[in-house]
């Protein structure tokens, strides 16, 4: 969830590049996306457990059409996977 929330440019907890250059950032149902799949893909690698990696390998083809990038961004010439990376890299993983 909060990787989801980090999308949105009005949460407080959301990094400075994206209240910077996203418009309106990904919802609730684009986090239950996130979750399905993650589980599908745990499945597919013959595990019964979501890991924090699968939720990284979904994040940006589940979230890249559902995030919508203000004039700044396309001004930069940057992608919705650029401001996804992004946010990968700057949120922690989660504690064990």
């Amino acid at each position: 969830m909060s990787l989801v929330r980090a999308t949105r440019s009005t949460d407080e907890t959301s990094p400075d590049f994206v209240k910077k250059y996203v418009n309106f950032g990904a919802s609730v149902r684009a986090a239950q996306n996130l979750v399905l799949c993650a589980k599908a893909r745990a499945l597919m690698q013959h595990r019964y457990h979501v890991s924090y990696e699968d939720v990284r390998a979904l994040v940006r083809p589940i979230l890249r059409h559902r995030i919508l990038l203000n004039f700044q961004a396309e001004s930069d010439k940057l992608t919705q996977d650029d401001i996804l990376k992004k946010l990968l890299d700057a949120m922690p993983a989660p504690r064990d």
